[in-house]
């Protein structure tokens, strides 16, 4: 088993910038891709972006962008998501997720999830 734990959201305004941490904890050698999803209220969970967690591979959503940027750091199991020029859309719970297979952009691929950060961005 893996445990994921996320922090880092909060209330920010319009343009501003937070990173998301998710420290990973248990059975880590077995993880081989971790991801970043969002859900706002009342919508599906959306993925942001990805990363092979050996090679540091990535692969983002179209929404992350030019805004985003995932990285991990192997020596403290964790994980990050720096997010720049925030917008009001921006607002929702973050998940990070594990997967004992490989990075991908589908919910369905993740094995393991952290119980979320709020991000709530206000105009």
């Amino acid at each position: 088993q893996v445990q994921l734990v996320e922090s880092g959201g909060g209330l920010v305004q319009a343009g501003d910038s937070l990173r998301l941490s998710c420290v990973a904890s248990g059975r880590t050698s077995s993880v081989r891709g971790m991801g970043w999803f969002r859900q706002a209220p009342g919508k599906e969970r959306e993925f942001l972006s990805t990363i092979r967690w050996i090679s540091g591979t990535t692969y983002d959503a179209d929404s992350a962008k030019g805004r985003f940027t995932i990285s991990r750091d192997h020596a403290k199991n964790t994980l990050y998501l720096q997010m720049n020029s925030l917008r009001p859309e921006d607002t929702g719970v973050y998940y990070c997720a594990a997967s004992e297979r490989d990075f991908s952009g589908w919910k369905d691929d993740y094995d393991y999830w952290g119980q979320g950060t709020q991000v709530t961005v206000s105009s």
